[in-house]
């Protein structure tokens, strides 16, 4: 890959680093035609849960074939001092596929809850803003970045208040079978989160770890926040009764 396509940076991911993103990129796709699969098993009208997970899926399988690919970065001056002259790849795809998964990935969690309409959107828009400032955050070469980094913390704030405070103490229409799998997916998606301002902080934000190394530590957390969570949150929900959320549609046509 990195042959056809060259890197465009002086710290760029090697050929191994671009082996383990096919690697990923072969599990995404492997989950997400298992899940296609799952969907269609499931009875119509009762599909959405596995629907999103589809979306996630593809998404995180087209960013991570083009970042194998040493496609969907551009080059970005490490560090923030003014005679620093190295330049690394930033990964823009990256951040589209997390604009794109990470709300659905907490909208996953909060249907299964009582939460308001109000209260599930403004959550997701907390996850926009979550991921667009690490990108802003990236491609700023000042120490302003860190002030970018310290807006999307405070969303990851209010994010982790809605998973592990309010959400909790929602009523759980579908029971307490439910609630104690949203406790247990909540706390687990909780702490994903927390590693991933820690990886851009070395990486992106000062540039201490190496781009093979960040996308190691990456692929890692997106593999357990992508096929690892949505499959075992999916599965806690077979034996549960779709109705009890009151998301079943009844607009299907044969």
């Amino acid at each position: 890959s990195l042959d056809t396509n060259p890197p465009n940076a002086q710290r760029h991911i090697t050929s191994g680093a671009s082996d383990w993103l096919w690697a990923v990129f072969a599990i995404m796709l492997l989950a997400d035609l298992i899940m296609v699969f799952w969907t269609f098993r499931r009875p119509r009208g009762t599909r959405l849960f596995h629907q999103i997970a589809v979306i996630v899926l593809t998404t995180s399988t087209i960013a991570y074939f083009s970042m194998a690919s040493d496609l969907g970065s551009t080059p970005v001056r490490a560090g923030t001092g003014r005679n620093n002259s190295i330049t690394r790849q930033i990964w823009y795809v990256r951040y589209i596929q997390w604009f794109i998964t990470l709300p659905l990935l907490l909208l996953e969690l909060l249907l299964a809850t009582g939460l308001s309409l109000s209260d599930i959107f403004t959550t997701l828009f907390m996850a926009w803003v979550f991921v667009i400032c690490g990108l802003l955050g990236a491609l700023v070469v000042t120490v302003y970045k860190w002030g970018y980094f310290f807006f999307g913390i405070l969303a990851l704030f209010y994010i982790w208040y809605v998973l592990l405070g309010h959400g909790p103490r929602s009523t759980f229409a579908a029971g307490g079978l439910v609630r104690s799998g949203f406790l247990r997916s909540a706390g687990y998606l909780s702490f994903l989160l927390l590693l991933y301002p820690i990886c851009w902080g070395l990486s992106e934000g000062s540039n201490v770890i190496s781009p093979t190394a960040e996308m190691i530590w990456y692929g890692i957390l997106d593999l357990l926040a992508g096929p690892v969570f949505l499959l075992g949150f999916l599965w806690s929900l077979r034996s549960i009764d779709y109705g009890a959320f009151g998301l079943r549609s009844t607009k299907f046509s044969d």
